[in-house]
């Protein structure tokens, strides 16, 4: 898509440095940048100078923004963890100038139409060049991982915009964040839904070296049935039956789909669970919730059997697990 007004003509501005005093510009700005990301430290050569605007707005559960700024550094450090906003994952689209990025390792430049992902969990860094412009998705971390599992493999990895998939994706999410404060309601959801079904199979294709689809209509299909699973790990009647339907198919289909992933639908929807549970457990800002009740968060009824299972799944107990991960982080 090329670049033009339309990228961002819906979404209202909620802050721009022209309207307020220079010696207040970067103070405000950073400030304003935290609200809208992440917890992060700034710093600019331009100085007062320094122009930028923020535009943002929803759709469905989704936040969504565009920025424009002259050049800068942002940085998400160790320090920066701390503050705890990281339940998001950040897709992003460079629709202007490039943006120099690193993560988990890898260093990568973002041109004109790349996306590509940032997980604030970690630390990372962007150096954003002069005149760029960027449009942002917050995405629930469970919504993603729902359609590609744990992403760090993929962040810090732009997908050249010539790709297939890649280029429909991206135009998508450009069309409908132009437009996202005119979708309300179960639309909004909707659309925001089939905007993270085209980004996920972008990036599974760059998972898979370029091999995925979209003649693969299959692939699409999974994508919404982890999704509806994701939805519903919560409730501690969510069978294969129910989750088949809330993805419009049938259970043995479901199944079959699955056992490509050498997975049933009912160990499936186990082993979210379970992986759930556990990230839940690894959170030290969870220390105070109790092993019961994280099992029944994630639709766990019963604690022992809870119990059984993880321990099945991960070679102990609940209980034992988080000292374990307790003396890893320190």
């Amino acid at each position: 898509m090329t670049e033009t007004a339309q990228e961002h003509s819906s979404l209202p501005v909620v802050f721009a440095t022209n309207t307020v005093h220079a010696r207040d510009r970067l103070d405000f700005w950073r400030e304003e940048a935290i609200k809208a990301y992440v917890t992060h430290q700034f710093n600019t050569p331009v100085g007062r100078s320094f122009h930028g605007i923020i535009r943002a707005g929803t759709l469905g559960n989704l936040d969504v923004s565009i920025f424009e700024c002259d050049q800068c550094r942002v940085q998400r450090t160790q320090r920066c963890l701390k503050s705890g906003d990281d339940d998001d994952i950040l897709i992003c689209k460079q629709v202007a100038g490039s943006t120099v990025l690193h993560q988990d390792g890898r260093d990568a430049v973002s041109s004109v139409n790349d996306l590509f992902l940032m997980d604030p969990r970690r630390p990372f860094s962007l150096g954003v060049g002069s005149g760029a412009r960027s449009l942002i998705v917050k995405v629930p971390r469970t919504e993603l991982q729902a359609r590609l599992g744990d992403v760090t493999a993929l962040t810090a990895t732009p997908i050249a915009a010539h790709k297939p998939v890649a280029a429909l994706a991206a135009d998508f999410l450009s069309m409908v964040v132009a437009r996202a404060n005119e979708f309300v309601g179960s639309g909004g959801f909707k659309i925001a839904q089939q905007a993270l079904d085209l980004v996920a199979l972008a990036f599974e294709a760059e998972r898979l070296n370029g091999h995925a689809t979209l003649s693969s209509s299959r692939t699409t299909t999974v994508l919404r049935l982890k999704a509806a699973i994701e939805a519903r790990l919560y409730d501690p009647a969510l069978k294969p039956a129910m989750a088949a339907a809330a993805a419009g198919i049938s259970v043995r289909y479901a199944n079959a789909l699955l056992a490509q992933e050498d997975m049933s639908l009912e160990r499936y929807i186990m082993y979210r669970r379970l992986q759930h549970c556990r990230q839940a457990l690894m959170d030290q800002a969870q220390s105070f919730r109790t092993v019961s009740d994280i099992a029944y968060s994630c639709g766990f009824s019963d604690v022992s059997h809870f119990a059984r299972r993880f321990k099945a799944q991960f070679g102990c107990s609940p209980s034992e697990y988080r000292p374990r991960t307790k003396q890893l982080i320190r």
